[in-house]
């Protein structure tokens, strides 16, 4: 079953990639949508990686590995890896964000103010998890 899964999540991935270079590639010519295409083709490369992450960690830690032998070290670094991706997709919407708003209407800079507030709190707890959890043994 986790085969299968993670086939499924890496066919997602990989279709998410691939319209993130088709809506470039579409794009191409009309100046005003080039950049915005190319930021959000941007971020949802990085979401494609996030989710082919998460897909390579189901077939690692579910079916290749018996069951607990996988260190614990090994573990916080895979969940770090893959909060630092979604992090880095949530930036880059909130940048595509910031843009967008910022040339249609001024006050519609509180959502992705609010975008990056959260980012930098991920950024934070991360930050602590890494320093509460740095002493822990293999």
């Amino acid at each position: 079953m986790y085969i299968l899964i993670s086939l499924f999540l890496s066919l997602m991935a990989l279709l998410l990639m691939g319209g993130a270079v088709y809506e470039v590639w579409m794009s191409w010519g009309d100046a005003a949508l080039f950049v915005p295409s190319l930021l959000d083709g941007i971020a949802l490369i990085v979401i494609g990686m996030a989710v082919f992450d998460v897909a390579k960690f189901l077939v690692e830690e579910e079916v290749f590995l018996p069951r607990g032998q996988k260190s614990q070290g090994s573990q916080r670094g895979t969940l770090i890896k893959f909060l630092v991706i979604i992090n880095i997709a949530m930036l880059m919407e909130a940048l595509v964000f910031v843009f967008t708003a910022a040339k249609k209407d001024i006050s519609l800079l509180v959502y992705p103010t609010f975008l990056l507030v959260g980012s930098v709190l991920l950024v934070i707890g991360l930050g602590v998890y890494q320093k509460l959890t740095q002493g822990e043994g293999p």
